[in-house]
């Protein structure tokens, strides 16, 4: 009786098994919906790692040297055009033109002596041309001495931020020392590298629609609000990288961007007969993106696909997709390689058209 009864349990147990595969293999078989990829005009926007610059950046040098006697402003301060930065103390330089002034008092007057004699033939004229020459001498060395001067006192050069100040009040500062840097942040420049053949297709593209502007990604991802234009382009490609440095300028009067600050300048691009297919479609493993094609017997293949560009519910795809592909749609994550599926076909327009209105 006891063997009866597990004979009887192992035979419902078989049954049951034999059983589910038939539910699961019906459920791989439902219809699934396919479409294929669709040729649309669109544009791209392309990034580029920039260096943004002041459009002045200058070091603030010592022409003197002396005792840094006083420092009239702060770091980060806006400064004006002329306005005074750091004064040397000029005691020194105040002698030295003393001296240098009372020299051309003493050569004048030796001249004058040597003209009268001159004029009465006591002495040559190369007398007098020397006497001349040694007053000349002691005017330079008065206009050499006014002029050290005036360098105890330095001012800006233009209006703009001062950065990091060097040396302390009191500081003994040697000709040429560095005491601070300014910056002209009211305009700057944004430095960015572009690859031979995208420097081509600009070129082209220049000719016809002359867009040449440009948007500031921050480090923060937040666009900068001011729109940027290309001015230059570098002379030569860089031998190393093959690429060539372009030049764009941006409006900065909120002063928010600073000399050395990075971003990526964004170019947007118009693209002629683009390749696209919903992301939907897509699925990713080890780093690659993925699409499943259905071949004419209707079995899936995966398919490794190169995307160019992401847009709203939208790839962009470089290489691995042609318009004639039939592609899974969805239920990418119920199906695998190689199996057989039952496709209901779905127009690409009516695919885009229906994730537009989702955009929207």
């Amino acid at each position: 009786m006891y063997k009866s009864l597990v004979l009887i349990g192992l035979f419902l147990f078989v049954g049951f098994s034999a059983c589910k595969p038939k539910k699961e293999e019906k459920k791989e078989m439902g219809k699934l919906p396919v479409t294929t990829a669709i040729l649309m005009d669109t544009s791209l926007t392309k990034e580029y790692i920039a260096e943004i610059q002041s459009i002045q950046n200058i070091e603030v040098r010592a022409k003197v040297k002396g005792y840094l006697e006083t420092i009239k402003i702060d770091e980060g301060q806006l400064v004006n055009e002329g306005q005074l930065l750091f004064t040397i103390r000029s005691r020194d330089y105040d002698a030295d033109l003393a001296k240098a002034q009372a020299r051309v008092r003493t050569a004048e007057l030796e001249m004058q002596n040597v003209k009268i004699l001159a004029d009465k033939k006591i002495v040559s004229q190369t007398e007098l041309g020397l006497a001349m020459a040694k007053l000349n001498e002691a005017k330079a060395d008065v206009g050499v001495s006014e002029a050290n001067l005036s360098f105890t006192k330095i001012t800006a050069p233009f209006g703009g931020t001062v950065d990091r100040l060097r040396s302390k009040v009191g500081s003994l500062i040697d000709e040429g020392t560095m005491l601070t840097s300014l910056s002209n942040n009211k305009e700057v420049y944004a430095y960015f590298n572009v690859s031979e053949i995208e420097y081509l297709d600009y070129k082209n593209r220049l000719k016809n629609d002359k867009s040449n502007i440009v948007t500031l990604l921050l480090a923060n991802n937040q666009p900068h609000k001011y729109k940027g234009v290309i001015q230059t382009i570098e002379g030569d490609f860089d031998k190393n990288t093959g690429s060539i440095a372009f030049r764009a300028k941006f409006p900065n009067p909120d002063l928010l961007l600073k000399h050395g600050e990075t971003g990526k300048v964004q170019l947007t691009v118009d693209v002629k007969n683009a390749i696209i297919i919903p992301q939907k479609a897509t699925f990713d493993l080890q780093d690659k993106t993925y699409v499943f094609v259905v071949d004419q017997n209707n079995v899936l293949k995966a398919r490794n696909v190169v995307i160019k560009q992401r847009l709203s519910n939208l790839y962009v795809i470089e290489s691995g997709l042609s318009i004639n592909d039939k592609i899974l749609l969805e239920g990418l994550q119920s199906v695998k390689e190689d199996e057989k599926i039952d496709p209901t076909f779905i127009p690409a327009k009516e695919v885009i058209g229906q994730l537009q209105l989702i955009k929207q």
